[in-house]
């Protein structure tokens, strides 16, 4: 009979999983590389085995933060969890297709945090930068799919092609496509052949920031 602190094979497959992956990548894996990458049938499982895990001291996790696990008497590599400066607060939701109206407040300081692998980007290069969550396909020609993490930048302004948060005063809504200014008005433009731009005056726009990267969902 297995004892209370003794590992199921796999847990002990799970765990070397996890010391392989953060070794390898600086970072740890999310329960869906776990899945994905162990052929477990279901996330459920793997949040299981994790809970298993940290019940037997074998893990921590935090679970207000993607990517939550860490090593006892691991010390912090970069981009793992526990380098405050390698996380951004996840402010909410962006629409890719239709402005969404009444867009979500979320306070920075109660924000669940994302990590950004060190790969994605330099601790250095996080500074202004927030996370938002995208619901939509209309920028999926640009390689960003509903589910998909985009980190912005927070700026006002932006130029011709790039990528932006964008509200739209008169509608109070919010919506992640390209940004051009022609002549006397703005293009709004989808990265989906069969969706249309939208089209509007430069007063009735605010830019609240610029997509600088994008963490993929693996779901």
């Amino acid at each position: 009979m297995r004892s209370a602190n003794e590992l199921s094979p796999r847990q002990e497959k799970i765990l070397n999983y996890i010391q392989e992956f953060m070794q390898k990548n600086g970072y740890p894996p999310a329960i869906r590389d776990i899945q994905n990458d162990l052929d477990i049938s279901s996330t459920s499982v793997v949040a299981y085995n994790l809970k298993a895990l940290q019940d037997k001291g074998k893990i921590s996790r935090d679970g207000k933060v993607s990517r939550g696990i860490t090593l006892p008497n691991m010390l912090p590599m970069p981009g793992q969890v526990g380098a405050s400066t390698h996380t951004v607060p996840l402010l909410g939701v962006i629409t890719a297709g239709s402005p969404l109206p009444d867009p979500e407040q979320v306070d920075v300081a109660s924000a669940e945090k994302i990590e950004v692998p060190a790969d994605i980007a330099k601790p250095e290069k996080l500074r202004d930068v927030y996370a938002l969550r995208v619901r939509g396909q209309s920028m999926i020609d640009a390689l960003i799919d509903d589910g998909d993490i985009v980190l912005m930048r927070r700026q006002e302004t932006a130029e011709n092609g790039q990528m932006v948060a964008a509200m739209i005063v008169d509608e109070n809504a919010v919506t992640l496509k390209k940004f051009y200014l022609e002549d006397n008005r703005v293009r709004l433009q989808p990265a989906n052949s069969t969706m249309e731009p939208i089209y509007t005056s430069p007063d009735n726009v605010r830019i609240q920031g610029r997509v600088v990267g994008v963490l993929r969902s693996l779901a």
